[in-house]
């Protein structure tokens, strides 16, 4: 067998295998959702060029279900957000899944498409799209797994998650560092156009487990060109929650939560 026959075999295989390592990364990392309830109380504070800030408070619920993960956020404060609602849905049928965003003002739920998955989610420095990508850990990119770095002294996985072949995402590609003990990202960048948008990083400190599964207390995204932040706090955690009916349903998510 010619060498550079022998080395297109090997780097073919490399290439499947590190894939395939990728894919128990996503899997370990969706695991940290449960599949009861679990509500946790947030709060997102936004700064801007000139250091001046806003905080919003609501609730996050999440659950894996049959591997297909939901979650709601639900704000209450500050007067003129309350009642604002954020819900990701995966689900089997293409028709029943996506994202859906219900805004007060205009008395409406409105399904999430197109350039509008690139805007503000309520008015914080994470996309629609990026909190996609993070609460469904990247399922609908395409991950390989680059060698393993060390953060704050914990070992790290490196995964470069790029857009499947025949679609057309906002985001050029991904690179996240995830923490090979708890499968949480530690940090994310966000790359554009082939250039860094977007930071997200998460101090080992912040990491918290309830019910032998990890969840980040707090978490903080750069905009790098804009020179804005956001930062999000957990401030407490309920799991094993009972479901109330509706929860993530497009129809009915806005109006519970409360």
């Amino acid at each position: 067998m010619k060498p550079s026959i022998l080395l297109a075999l090997t780097l073919g295989f490399c290439s499947a295998a590190w894939a395939d390592d990728a894919q128990k990364v996503l899997e370990c990392m969706r695991g940290n959702v449960p599949s009861s309830l679990r509500v946790q109380d947030i709060e997102l504070t936004s700064t801007d060029r000139s250091q001046g800030s806003r905080s919003l408070r609501g609730k996050l619920f999440a659950q894996n279900e049959a591997s297909r993960v939901r979650v709601m956020l639900k704000m209450s404060a500050p007067e003129n957000l309350a009642g604002s609602a954020f819900l990701l849905r995966e689900a089997t049928k293409v028709s029943e899944q996506g994202m859906y965003v219900y805004l007060p003002s205009v008395r409406r739920v409105r399904r999430i498409t197109g350039e509008f998955a690139d805007g503000a989610l309520l008015g914080s420095d994470f996309s629609y799209q990026e909190f996609r990508h993070l609460q469904n850990s990247f399922q609908d990119l395409s991950s390989t797994l680059e060698p393993a770095e060390v953060i704050e002294q914990r070992p790290v996985h490196v995964l470069l998650s790029v857009p499947q072949a025949g679609s057309q995402p906002n985001t050029a590609r991904i690179r996240s560092w995830v923490d090979q003990q708890t499968c949480v990202p530690l940090k994310v960048e966000f790359y554009q156009n082939q250039s860094l948008q977007k930071v997200l990083t998460i101090p080992v400190s912040a990491l918290k487990q309830s019910k032998q599964r990890w969840y980040p207390a707090e978490a903080s995204i750069r905009d790098v060109k804009a020179g804005t932040s956001s930062q999000l706090r957990v401030l407490g955690v309920q799991s094993g929650s009972k479901l109330s009916k509706g929860t993530f349903e497009p129809s009915l998510f806005y109006r519970l939560g409360t």
